[in-house]
Formats: C-alpha cells, structure tokens, sequence
C-alpha cells in the first residue's frame, strides 16, 4: 500500500480531489529525433467540494500543469518520505443507519449503497464501525446478545445470539462488502450484558471485579467474532469498550472501564482469539484525543493514574502483548494526541474510530461547518497524525437525526435518508 505525505502549504476555499494523468504512458517519454527526451505532457482531473454544497465532488474537468509561478494555494506532494499506511475510511451500519436504509426502496437502496462502497463509481468506503450489541443509535430499544432476566448468569455464554442483527445489519454488511471486496470492520461495545455488571444495567456501572466475569465478557466477544465471520462478514479488528471513560452516558448504554479491568479483559481475549485461529486484532482505548472535563471531575479513586494517560497504561501492561493498536474519538482534545503517543510507542498502530458530524445551531450552516471541521481535523488532522483509519459515525439517519435513544440529539449521518426515498449527501 503506498505510503506518500501529502503536505497542506494553503488552505483554500474549496476541497479538490485530482488525479494526475500523463499523455504517454508511465515511464515511456517522447525523444526528439537526435535530442533529449522530452518530458510528457501532464494534466490533472478536478473534482470540487465546495462550503455552500453547490458542488459535491463535481467533476470540473481537467487542467494542464504549467511551469508558471505558483499563485493559488498549493498541496506538495514528497514521494521520499513514507509514513504510515492508511487501512481506509468510512462510518458505521448502527441499528438506526439500518434501519433508515431500510425505508427505502430496494432499488433506492441499492443505488446507495452502491454511491457509498463502490470504489469506482462511489465513495469507496472500506473501513465501517460495528457496535457489538446497542448503541444510542437504535430504532427501539437498547441489547445485547445475552440478555438475561435480574438475577440470572451466563457464564459459558449459552444463550448468546446475534438474531438481532441478521434481519438488516449483517445483510447491508455483506452487500457493502460484495460492492467493495476491501471493506474491512472495527467492532466495538458499548455494553456487557447486564448482569455481567455493577448495577444490573446497560447504562453506567463497571465489569463485576470476578475473574468469572472477565472471562465471559472475553468469551462473549470471541463468540461475536465467531457469529459474524459464520455470517459471512470478517471482523478485522475489535476493542473491548466504547469510551471507557464515559461513566455518565445519557440514557444509552455506557460502561466504566478503568485500564486495569480493560487489560484483565484483553489478557483473557487476545489468546481465546489466538485459539480459535482467528486473525482479528485488538485494539486498546477507543476514546478521545483527551479527557473530557467531566469524565475527570467523575473519576474514581481508583482510576486517577487514567487521567489523559489511558492508552499509555495499558501500553505498559502485560496486556499489551496481545494489542495491535490504539483507538481514537475526536469528542475533545487534539489530533496531535496521537503523534504524542506515537512518538512513545512508535510500533503501535493508531486508529481513528469515530467522529459525528453535528447539527449547526443555524442549520443553514451545517454542511459547511461540518465540511471545514472535518477536513481540518480528520481527513488532514487524523491523518497527519499517524491514524491509519478515518471513520465517521452513523452511515445513515433520517431528517430528524435518529432514530435514535438517548445520546446525541443533534448528530448527523454521512447521508440523510427521508422523507420517502430521497437521499441526501451530507458534508460527511
């Protein structure tokens, strides 16, 4: 996979996406008889994003390269340096983005996803977030895959199942995946089954401190693995919490996760994986680039040495023996978070897993914000600090920002899906 450093010199009013082309073919030049080679005629094709919407990636033709003076802002493009090899981008098939999709026709619903994953004529997403079990972003209500009455355990993990996911999630994977054969998945909880928890609850509450509980909560991981690759879909790549440092999630499901009990977790995953022949890796973390404000002033006694330093302990863990990379949310903090720690644990893997858009307080504005956020601070931001992945939130969510239960109220989707069967492509 090539690796090449794209250099931002100015940043202009608009996003251009172009591609080089050569009036011979490569390698091949045009000698004048007797003379020295003469160097190929060379244009670029232009596609153009611009604030208003106006235009979205709009095909502006091509323009030649000249050997004029620079006088518009300029990209530099140096083929000697090589840094990391980007993995691919994309968003997420949450209950709500199946859902919405599947409010369209199929033919409606075919042409999307094929405007979405096809790597020639779409936007060749390749990289999709799974939630394993609920989000905030349901049609319904909050699950998992081994919900039990109050009182009850399931330490072998007997009733799991992903029925849930079989009637539209699993199926919209398989097509993205049969559009784009190189899509790969990050899947990740944002809950252990309920009883596996203080407080007998999906929101808030820690793993039970049992080596019980860390062993089924790894087993209930593996089994998701294994669900899903026997459906067909492959997980790449997996993490053990959503955000462990959001103790306080609004009405959706949530867990505490200090580094300790995350690390107990991965040290029973990463060979229960390894057993089953499986190649997914796991990756640590999966939060912002800093600590929130709140999540510091809630920490518990016990989780302090976390504070800002999360990923770094379980780094210098023995659970990191069995952990590919780190994780990132771009909730709060900066993107340079990631060169820090990259430059701590320069083999380590650096992976950006989610980022929403959101509803401007002028909704008028919304697609230009988003558009000026997003490229400031993921697709240059994440990328130049050492992220292999860029992956947005929900695929899709209707007019209205949902369905969805508690959580964001005001997040938006790479598209927009409603009323009937129009689709709206979002800044995203």
């Amino acid at each position: 996979m090539a690796r090449i450093r794209l250099i931002a010199v100015s940043a202009g009013t608009a996003l251009a996406a172009a591609m080089a082309t050569t009036a011979a073919a490569a390698g091949a030049f045009a000698a004048e008889p007797g003379g020295p080679a003469a160097a190929p005629a060379v244009s670029a094709h232009v596609w153009v994003t611009t604030p208003d919407g106006a235009d979205k990636l709009s095909d502006l033709g091509t323009v030649a390269f000249s050997s004029a003076p620079v006088t518009a802002p300029a990209i530099v493009v140096d083929p000697t340096l090589s840094f990391q090899a980007m993995q691919g981008f994309g968003g997420a098939i949450t209950d709500s983005a199946a859902t919405v999709l599947y409010r369209l026709s199929p033919s409606a619903r075919e042409a999307t996803m094929r405007s979405l994953f096809d790597p020639v004529a779409g936007d060749s997403l390749d990289y999709l977030r799974q939630p394993i079990g609920a989000s905030d972003f349901v049609a319904t209500a909050a699950y998992t895959y081994d919900d039990l009455p109050a009182g009850q355990t399931d330490y072998a993990q007997r009733h799991f199942s992903i029925a849930h996911d079989q009637a539209m999630i699993l199926p919209l994977l398989r097509e993205a995946e049969a559009i784009n054969p190189r899509l790969q998945i990050v899947a990740s909880p944002w809950s252990p089954p309920a009883w596996m928890k203080t407080g007998g609850s999906l929101i808030g509450g820690r793993l039970i401190d049992d080596p019980r509980i860390y062993r089924s909560y790894a087993l209930y991981l593996l089994k998701f693995v294994e669900a899903y690759k026997a459906n067909g879909v492959t997980v790449s790549t997996i993490t053990v919490q959503n955000e462990p440092q959001n103790r306080s999630p609004s009405g959706y499901p949530g867990t505490d996760m200090p580094s300790w009990q995350e690390e107990k977790v991965i040290e029973d995953l990463g060979p229960m994986l390894r057993e089953a022949g499986l190649r997914t890796q796991i990756l640590a973390y999966d939060h912002n680039w800093a600590e929130h404000p709140n999540d510091i002033a809630s920490t518990p006694p016990d989780e302090t040495a976390d504070i800002n330093a999360y990923p770094q302990n379980v780094l210098n863990s023995p659970a990191a023996a069995w952990v590919a990379g780190i994780a990132y949310h771009c909730y709060y903090g900066d993107p340079s978070a990631m060169t820090t720690l990259h430059d701590q644990f320069p083999d380590q893997a650096i992976y950006f897993t989610e980022c929403s858009g959101i509803q401007s307080a002028n909704p008028a504005n919304t697609f230009s914000d988003t558009l000026k956020w997003h490229a400031r601070n993921l697709i240059i931001g994440a990328t130049r600090n050492w992220a292999e992945t860029v992956i947005n939130w929900n695929l899709a969510l209707d007019p209205s920002g949902g369905p969805h239960v508690g959580g964001c109220g005001t997040c938006t989707g790479i598209v927009t899906v409603g009323p009937g069967d129009t689709v709206t492509y979002n800044a995203e």
